[in-house]
């Protein structure tokens, strides 16, 4: 600061107390600490903070603690521990992130989200009853757009979006001023500190804005701009010996008054109106090393097993509904409890750091996302166990396929089964005696059966299992089997079924040439000009300095799949030197395209923009722009089209001109989570694609619409993430007409990510359940559980309008009860009696509302 700038705010802060306004100017500061077991908490912090508590009474401090910290605590320092019970009433602390592993929200399923809270406030409740979470405020950007609407039901009355002295993987986007009202999208708002409009980035740095410590400057900004009451803030980390941040007594400068942030709520008055935001996923501005292996292997691991978990759940409470099965809930509680700390936001930032001597962060999540995939597995097995029969099987029947419907939809869709190596082919019987084709053939695992099953909405379907007839699958009347399949004089390969009809290019990669959609007026959407071709793999390898794509060379095609149901073709070629394969399959009936990618690296090739340096506090970052990275590009016909994207618990239409950004101070949030759409009004076309991960997309005005698939090189805090084996990726593409809450791409989404489950029973009861309906198509189950005996059903709307339905339960009920996410109840529900052990009842909610249901058996 130059001289006559200090002789300047001098002046001000002289003039502002000399006119007698310092009663109505006062600036606040939030301290406290971050951190825990798991991220850092030296033992000796506990006391540490409690004796500076006592020495300096102004202070006060907020506490983002995971919460299995005071599990260790308690054990390895009983005396801190002891005074840490005493003090956590005492209004000068104030928990205000109580999350079981402090996620950053944005980036995993909003089911996920619920039980982090959850959990997290159970185990703080055992240490500390009594205690009340009224403010949700965090040090780094562990936000997303539907949290006021969980916040509030959880209890909380006010939320903070600063995250000053953290913005390492991104900030909020600065609005507004002392208070504003933080709408969701399903209409329920919070009072919030927003980032002032005000509040800068710190100069010289890439972690930090202005609000991170007591500058005149900074208070003088916030007068400006008319804040009365400003507040800063900073979360040290668990661990730091500064005590209190910006000293006590006179070492405080500038009048600046410590306050914890449910005070600041509570002592500052909002005023008789405060405006509302709208904050939407795009103005969550947050960047993680998308495309590096180590990140897009934590996220595919972290979603398999939320959508693993979700479904053991369920099929345990179709199970308690039919037979009182009662599945064990301190298994599906470890389960949940591995799955939240693989969702860390340590996980996701820092992955090759230490947790300790022995373990990674990475290493550590693909054990805990395995024990939560093998819990969920055994808790889906003693589910199935509890249905077995002791009927004996016939000779004319060889046993019984059941298979689960996790999701509110009727679906029809293609399923796989292992069989018992004594079962030899079969045929598929339905109830009405229906002969189904079938696929049986033997892998490495052993004997697998695959046909198409048809399950009504939440329920189950049993099929029996007879000796082969002398049918072969996709046969037709004449004896000769329906080939999806065939070649032209080119080679090019050619899939034509009664939806689709897909040219794969030899010659240039295999990239669609062609994709026609039958049941959209046979409109083309692979685009034929501009240099790109859909499914394209390209990036640029910055140590050749030039961009390779898969298109430069030819391929070879092998039919793995045709029996006129399913069709799988393997493409198999290179780019520039590396082996890649690529498993495009079709199913009858089926509008989602499914691709299955792996590239065999032949080493760790560097591969995004340039090549980074060791200068990782550069404003300058390579591995932003995701333009240089590997990704699978699908331009298409629709050229003018805008980008909706779902977010958990949201979808967000984008209002983006382009995802294009290379530095710190400029993220845009090109998240996709679990699906992004592109969509054109004029023409009412659309294309989506689906991702088995949370990573990134890219899109420009003459950009293609792309998923990013790798990137190699150095990144945050000059790690390098290197290549160190074969890339594996799943997408999925969805032609459709309309726009995708019409089309239904959040139904589609969760189709594939929750696929009906089959299994084999040698004896089980010979029919067909379906134990909720739904009337509204908008409406999902987003979660059913036996949580204390009780069955306890969330509805999620996932449109972007009020959704009303009339939901069916098929087994016995005594009362229904709306309970909010903390367990409050909020009143009894009226249902009428539809027939024995159905009744019904209506539930309305708005646009990507949540609604949770206590069933009383």
């Amino acid at each position: 600061m130059t001289g006559l700038k200090k002789i300047a705010v001098i002046l001000f802060l002289a003039l502002v107390s000399a006119a007698g306004l310092k009663g109505q100017q006062q600036a606040y500061f939030v301290d406290g600490y971050h951190g825990g077991v798991y991220g850092h908490y030296p033992l000796w912090v506990t006391t540490f903070m409690l004796d500076h508590l006592e020495a300096s009474p102004s202070w006060r401090i907020g506490l983002e603690i995971e919460p299995e910290t005071w599990d260790t605590v308690m054990v390895k320092d009983p005396a801190g521990y002891a005074r840490m019970k005493e003090w956590a009433k005492d209004p000068r602390l104030d928990f205000t992130n109580p999350t079981y592993a402090q996620p950053y929200l944005y980036n995993i399923s909003g089911e996920s989200i619920i039980r982090q809270f959850t959990y997290g406030m159970a185990k703080y409740h055992s240490h500390f009853p009594g205690i009340n979470f009224t403010t949700y405020a965090a040090e780094e950007p562990c936000f997303t757009s539907s949290l006021p609407q969980i916040l509030r039901q959880f209890g909380f009355q006010y939320a903070v979006l600063k995250t000053p002295n953290t913005c390492w993987g991104g900030y909020i986007r600065a609005h507004g001023g002392q208070f504003l009202n933080w709408e969701g999208p399903d209409g329920t708002a919070i009072l919030t500190v927003p980032r002032y409009a005000n509040e800068a980035f710190e100069k010289n740095s890439t972690w930090q804005t202005t609000a991170w410590i007591n500058t005149a400057d900074y208070w003088k900004s916030c007068y400006d701009a008319g804040i009365t009451n400003p507040v800063g803030m900073c979360y040290q980390d668990a661990g730091w010996k500064n005590g209190p941040w910006m000293g006590t007594g006179e070492q405080v400068k500038n009048n600046v008054r410590y306050t914890t942030w449910t005070e600041y709520f509570r002592s500052v008055p909002a005023g008789l109106t405060v405006p509302s935001w709208k904050m939407g996923q795009e103005d969550i501005l947050v960047n993680l090393m998308w495309g590096s292996q180590v990140l897009q292997r934590i996220a595919q691991q972290v979603r398999q097993a939320e959508n693993h978990i979700l479904q053991a759940e369920k099929i345990g409470a179709m199970a308690f509904m039919d037979h009182a099965f009662v599945p064990d809930g301190k298994r599906l509680d470890e389960a949940w409890r591995t799955l939240m700390m693989a969702q860390h936001h340590d996980s996701w930032i820092v992955p090759y750091n230490k947790l300790h001597q022995e373990q990674t962060w990475a290493q550590a999540i693909e054990d805990w996302t395995n024990n939560t995939l093998n819990i969920a597995d055994q808790l889906i097995q003693q589910a199935n166990a509890s249905y077995a029969t002791s009927t004996r099987s016939t000779n004319s029947q060889l046993g019984y396929i059941r298979v689960y419907n996790t999701l509110a939809r009727h679906r029809k869709e293609w399923v796989q089964v292992r069989l018992p190596a004594d079962v030899d082919d079969v045929t598929v019987w339905t109830g009405k005696q229906q002969v189904l084709p079938a696929h049986c053939y033997q892998t490495d695992l052993g004997k697998v059966l695959e046909f198409e099953a048809e399950v009504n909405g939440f329920g189950y379907a049993t099929y029996q299992l007879k000796p082969a007839q002398p049918f072969k699958p996709g046969q037709s009347k004449s004896g000769e089997r329906r080939k999806i399949v065939r070649f032209d004089t080119e080679g090019n390969c050619i899939l034509e079924n009664e939806l689709y009809k897909i040219v794969l290019d030899k010659k240039q990669g295999g990239t669609i040439r062609s994709l026609i959609a039958k049941y959209a007026k046979h409109k083309e959407f692979a685009a034929q000009d501009g240099g790109y071709r859909m499914g394209e793999i390209t990036g640029h390898f910055y140590e050749e300095g030039k961009f390779y794509s898969s298109k430069d060379s030819p391929v070879t095609f092998t039919v793995v799949q045709d029996d006129g149901l399913k069709t799988t073709v393997k493409i198999t070629g290179n780019i520039n030197g590396h082996p890649f394969v690529q498993l495009l399959s079709l199913v009858a009936g089926q509008q989602r395209i499914d691709i299955d990618l792996s590239i065999d690296w032949k080493g760790n090739v560097g591969i995004g923009e340039y090549k980074q340096q060791q200068k990782w506090t550069d404003n300058r970052r390579a591995f932003t722009d995701d333009r240089y990275k590997l990704k699978v590009m699908f331009p298409s016909t629709i050229k003018h089209g805008g980008i909706a994207k779902n977010a958990p618990f949201d979808v967000t239409e984008s209002g983006l001109e382009d995802t294009f950004f290379g530095q710190w101070d400029q993220i845009k949030n090109n998240i996709v989570l679990n699906w992004v759409d592109l969509f054109d009004e004029n023409s009412q076309y659309g294309l989506a694609v689906m991702t088995d991960h949370t990573g990134s997309y890219v899109h420009g005005k003459e950009f293609p619409l792309s998923l990013t698939a790798q990137y190699s090189g150095l990144g945050l805090w000059g790690m390098d993430y290197k290549i160190t084996g074969p890339l594996h990726m799943r997408y999925a593409l969805i032609p459709h007409e309309k726009n995708w809450n019409i089309a239904r791409i959040a139904d589609r989404s969760n189709a594939w990510n929750e696929p009906l489950l089959a299994y084999y029973y040698p004896n089980v009861e010979f029919r067909d359940r379906q134990l909720i309906t739904l009337s509204d198509d908008q409406l999902e189950i987003s979660a059913l559980q036996l949580d204390h005996g009780q069955l306890s059903l969330r509805l999620f709307n996932t449109s972007n309008k009020q959704a009303a339905s009339t939901v069916a339960i098929n087994f016995p009920a005594t009362s229904l009860q709306e309970v909010l996410l903390n367990g409050e109840q909020k009143g009894s529900i009226p249902f009428r009696k539809m027939a024995e052990n159905r009744k019904a009842f209506v539930a309305q909610l708005p646009k990507f509302g949540i609604r949770t249901i206590q069933i009383n058996k």
